[in-house]
């Protein structure tokens, strides 16, 4: 049994977690690296608590107007439940890996306010294929949209407990990334990614066709976001804030690439 200790811990993870990854208002008690392990672990919670808020905007939408429009009403509320920071991220690993620059100025490139042309044309084609795989299981229909946004929102913050893994470093001191990065075992990733899978295929017993594929589709984006990881770690000498939200945005990408594919 959990100790009162123990509990009031997770309590502040998850606190950490939906205070850094939300727009959600918590107060975070705790910001420190024991804190910062529980909420990378706790993050696809996070994941499905946004993603049952987007699923059922779009949902909604879709029913009244079109799959169309229920996917750029899901894309857009999870876009602005997360203050766009995601997007912002994988706009700027866009910028810093095409710039073809040392890891030092790359880095400093991603730092900068504004938005390179590696950035801009990735965030079009991103949000493209998220739009244009989300309309197509809304126009299956409501349910199976919502399911599909509620696997992309989840796949994106499991991909955040790998990027957190105790074997990747900080590509720089200070900031987010420095926070949380070692801080995750890689039994923890597991564990996480696994309960979030089971929760999917409990949800996907609304829709017998999602009951398989949903999981399938969360370890299918988790796995690109790893690929995109030791690019990154390769390229920069490891993880920033920009890095963990370009991983998050690739992993919900390919999840829905997935179960596009899938059906």
């Amino acid at each position: 049994m959990a100790s009162g200790g123990d509990r009031a811990g997770w309590a502040d993870g998850l606190r950490f977690g939906f205070g850094t990854l939300s727009v959600l208002r918590v107060r975070v008690e705790r910001w420190d690296r024991t804190a910062a392990a529980r909420a990378m672990l706790t993050a696809p919670l996070v994941g499905l608590v946004l993603g049952v808020l987007a699923a059922a905007a779009g949902a909604l939408v879709a029913w009244r107007a079109g799959g169309l429009l229920g996917a750029v009403t899901a894309v857009g509320v999870l876009a602005g439940l997360t203050r766009g920071l995601h997007l912002d991220g994988l706009a700027d690993v866009a910028d810093g890996l095409g710039s073809g620059k040392p890891a030092e100025d790359a880095l400093r490139i991603m730092k900068q306010s504004d938005i390179g042309p590696f950035g801009v044309l990735t965030l079009v084609l991103v949000l493209l294929a998220q739009v244009a795989a989300l309309a197509g299981q809304f126009d299956h229909s409501p349910l199976r949209g919502a399911l599909a946004v509620l696997a992309s929102a989840t796949a994106a913050r499991c991909a955040l407990s790998w990027g957190c893994l105790r074997s990747v470093p900080a590509a720089r001191p200070g900031g987010l990334g420095a926070m949380v990065a070692g801080t995750v075992p890689p039994a923890g990733a597991a564990a996480a990614t696994a309960a979030a899978a089971l929760a999917l295929a409990a949800a996907g017993l609304f829709d017998g066709w999602s009951t398989l594929f949903l999981p399938v589709a969360v370890v299918f984006g988790t796995g690109c976001a790893r690929l995109l990881l030791g690019r990154c770690v390769r390229r920069f000498g490891g993880i920033t804030g920009d890095v963990l939200g370009a991983m998050a945005e690739t992993a919900a990408t390919a999840s829905l690439f997935a179960l596009a594919l899938l059906g």
